[in-house]
């Protein structure tokens, strides 16, 4: 997993982590062509949550993407879902993609996604349970995308959603399955703000480098106490449960099947402009 180091096993390194220092790490998604998340990331995603706490001078990560247009996508349909559905509950007890974002938003350091290109579902899932969220003016798209193909997304924004930009706009969000472009994230309180592409790179290294001079002890505590304002674990359990029994209906089966017909899960106009293929499916 460490960018410096050669995988132990053949299995491809789909999330590369890099210490720059002891306090500042960054963590890139790299699972071409896309960034789709299938249950190798879902592991490797594990792997750098126990990093992440067993570290005791690490004060900062940033995650980041090396895929040109996407930070994180959805799922990756092709994959086996019992291969997911097997996996053992992490430490909080939850599966373990609902228990990596419950643990990201707890452990004792910064966590800073950095999105340029589209962040959608799983991509909307990590950056809500970042503690800051810096995007692309130009390049940055985010869409909680499930509804508009008839399942429920498993990551727990009906949870975070609400807290963050109110009831009403959580349910714009999720309910249109629309494309929210960086100004728009912004705007609504989504993200902390959108940047000039140009700039993001700059502003969001100077500000981990910022924080990871400060005292560690200060950070945690200063997150610990914020943190009382989450939801309980039971909510993202909930959707979790809701997420995989709607993969079974025959509603998200066929709007899944009509939307890989028109080039979905592959580089091209369906992936780059899902909100709007989304409208174009029959109604169900």
């Amino acid at each position: 997993m460490d960018g410096t180091t050669a995988p132990a096993t053949t299995t491809a390194v789909q999330l590369r982590l890099t210490r720059q220092t002891p306090a500042c790490w960054r963590v890139t998604i790299d699972n071409p062509p896309i960034n789709v998340m299938g249950p190798e990331t879902v592991r490797q995603f594990q792997q750098i949550i126990d990093a992440i706490e067993s570290s005791e001078d690490l004060k900062v990560v940033v995650f980041d993407s090396a895929i040109d247009g996407y930070f994180l996508n959805h799922s990756d349909f092709t994959a086996k879902m019992g291969d997911l559905t097997s996996m053992a509950p992490g430490p909080t007890g939850l599966p373990p993609w609902p228990d990596f974002l419950v643990r990201l938003t707890r452990a004792p350091v910064v966590s800073i996604a950095l999105i340029r290109g589209r962040a959608t579902g799983n991509g909307s899932e990590i950056t809500l349970a970042c503690d800051m969220a810096f995007a692309s003016r130009e390049k940055a798209i985010i869409s909680q995308w499930e509804v508009g193909v008839g399942l429920v997304a498993g990551g727990g924004p009906m949870a975070r959603l609400p807290r963050l930009i109110g009831r009403n706009r959580a349910l714009e969000v999720l309910l249109t399955s629309e494309d929210i472009r960086g100004d728009q994230a912004e705007a609504y309180g989504y993200i902390n703000r959108a940047l000039p592409d140009a700039e993001l790179d700059a502003f969001v290294e100077a500000l981990a480098t910022r924080i990871a001079k400060f005292d560690k002890w200060a950070i945690a505590q200063t997150k610990r106490l914020v943190n009382t304002s989450l939801p309980p674990d039971v909510e993202l359990g909930a959707g979790w449960e809701a997420c995989i029994n709607s993969l079974g209906r025959t509603a998200a089966q066929q709007g899944i099947k009509a939307l890989m017909s028109e080039g979905f899960h592959q580089p091209g106009d369906t992936e780059e402009r899902l909100g709007f293929h989304l409208g174009q499916l029959p109604a169900r």
